[in-house]
């Protein structure tokens, strides 16, 4: 059962239990959640094992699984979908002469995110269940980013949100150096170069906005966004930020180890990437860049827009180009992920409810082609679609596996993707802060894309399955059709891709206030910034509009 369908039916029954659940609500939720999954990792090495991975499996099968029971006890016990603060806080003072804090909270934009973690990462360890090589390690590491990036969502102290930046960086590296294709030297040491060496900008931030106007260091998000920062020393932050964050969402330049990462990665390690890794540039962007930084935001967000529509459009086209099954599938993911951009950018609560629900929408779907990649590789043993031709006659489930998670890619009506990218595109051409022709010309560029993505999905279905079958391959290869297995893991992505198509407000209810808090947090900043005329050109009985870059 899908995280969302699940939460909603768990909630509806803990009201019927009345005092009998109401001494959970004091529970340490989100500690838990960060530190089970991490502690457990390190009883694997102790762990009685034969060699091939029977038993551990099942005993990270068992943590992750726990581990997503324990985010959904925190939304139901916890978590009140009309509070637009911080709720479920720790607050643990850690090295306070360096002012860090154990700090974790959860709010709208964080809550969907930690409950999608837990729930991709125990499909991703049920994903790994033909792991035979170092089975030991390779769980270990899942385990450790499943507590890390739950805490990357959690945390509320930024010194310590850039610790669990930088503690889940290992394990992608390791799982990419060790478990990867023939260039997995190369991907893994590219992305790390990338994300470790972007990762320096977010500590420089942290730095400065902590120690900023006091000699004792302060580095929790409430404290930050109390601050009055001057409008310079927001720009400078933002920049570095965004170059940081940039990297992770991907966006187009700073894009290229994408591809590589995942066309030398395996179907676990696929769905973390493209499921989890890459939401966390979008929800640092939502968090640090917009919220604590308004008033360098509002100067921004045009070119936001602008970098959302470079990456709908160039991956899409590059996607289209791609003769290699994962590499086109990575820049799918790179061109959806503009839409995310763009409703970051946007000032209206629409277009930025839209960017949460695509990050959400995106990570199910995501997961679920990157997985059906993998299994189809165990098969062909190829990746060019090339050399695939007519296998739907030997593997006619896996055909259909294929089929609907393509159609949620390409935005069918009735699926998560349709609904997200509707609200962003509807969100933004609604948008008064921008000048009409600017929302006319950034709407009809984006609508390229949407155009092309059926188009190069639809031809890879045709590729791989149709055709005549290609001798070789058909003899060379044993093509078996989806497992039970397989069929489980896409089914529990499927149902909320389709449930949340039919009916989105099962997650947008979870983070509508605080969306419509941060919205109308960059409002006053776009409107303060027009009463003082910070914009050139700008007069008073103008309607707002963002600045021009």
């Amino acid at each position: 059962m899908s995280t969302y369908f699940f939460t909603h039916f768990a909630t509806q029954m803990l009201g019927t239990l009345g005092p009998l659940g109401a001494g959970l609500s004091n529970f340490p939720w989100l500690s838990a959640s960060i530190l089970f999954p991490i502690g457990s990792a390190f009883v694997i090495p102790f762990f009685p094992d034969k060699g091939d991975g029977k038993e551990v499996r099942w005993f990270a099968l068992s943590i992750a699984l726990i581990t997503f029971l324990i985010t959904v006890g925190s939304y139901i016990n916890g978590f009140d979908i009309n509070d637009e603060n911080v709720q479920l806080k720790e607050n643990i003072s850690w090295l306070p002469d360096l002012g860090l804090t154990w700090s974790v909270g959860a709010d709208g934009m964080s809550m969907p995110l930690i409950l999608l973690t837990s729930f991709i990462t125990a499909l991703a360890v049920l994903a790994a269940w033909p792991v035979k090589f170092k089975p030991k390690l390779f769980f270990f590491l899942i385990l450790v980013m499943d507590g890390g990036q739950i805490a990357v969502f959690a945390v509320q102290d930024m010194l310590l949100f850039f610790l669990t930046w930088e503690l889940e960086l290992i394990p992608v590296y390791l799982l990419l150096a060790i478990w990867g294709g023939k260039n997995r030297q190369y991907a893994a040491t590219k992305f790390i170069i990338y994300t470790a060496g972007s990762s320096i900008f977010i500590l420089l931030a942290a730095l400065a906005m902590g120690f900023y106007g006091t000699e004792i260091p302060n580095f929790e998000f409430s404290h930050l966004a109390a601050q009055d920062f001057s409008q310079k020393f927001q720009i400078l932050c933002y920049v570095g930020l965004l170059i940081a964050f940039g990297v992770k969402l991907p966006i187009v330049p700073l894009h290229t180890w994408l591809p590589d990462a995942h066309g030398e990665a395996t179907a676990p390690v696929h769905m973390l990437l493209a499921g989890i890794l890459l939401k966390m540039g979008g929800y640092a962007l939502l968090r640090f860049n917009a919220q604590l930084l308004p008033l360098a935001h509002a100067q921004f967000a045009p070119l936001l827009i602008v970098l959302g529509v470079v990456n709908i459009i160039y991956a899409a086209l590059t996607s289209f180009a791609q003769r290699n099954l994962k590499r086109k599938i990575a820049y799918s993911s790179i061109s959806h992920m503009g839409f995310v951009l763009i409703g970051i950018g946007s000032f209206s609560s629409l277009g930025t409810s839209g960017a949460m629900l695509q990050m959400v929408s995106h990570g199910l779907i995501g997961a679920s082609l990157f997985f059906l990649v993998g299994a189809t590789y165990d098969r062909t043993k190829t990746l060019k679609l090339d050399e695939m031709s007519g296998v739907g006659q030997k593997m006619r489930i896996m055909f259909a596996l294929w089929t609907a998670c393509s159609l949620a890619s390409l935005a069918l009506p009735g699926m998560s993707g349709f609904v997200s990218e509707l609200m962003v595109f509807t969100g933004f051409v609604t948008d008064e802060v921008y000048t009409l022709p600017f929302r006319i010309v950034m709407a009809s560029l984006a609508a390229i894309g949407v155009i092309l993505t059926p188009i190069y999905l639809l031809s890879m279905l045709r590729e791989i399955f149709f055709g005549k079958e290609n001798p070789k391959l058909i003899e060379e290869r044993k093509l078996i059709d989806a497992e039970p297995r397989e069929v489980y893991i896409i089914a529990c992505l499927l149902l909320p891709i389709i449930g949340i198509g039919l009916y989105p407000r099962l997650v947008t209810e979870s983070y509508i206030a605080s969306i419509n808090n941060l919205v109308d947090r960059d409002l006053n900043a776009v409107k303060s910034a027009v009463k003082t005329n910070i914009f050139s050109g700008t007069k008073k009985n103008d309607i707002l509009k963002a600045p021009t870059i």
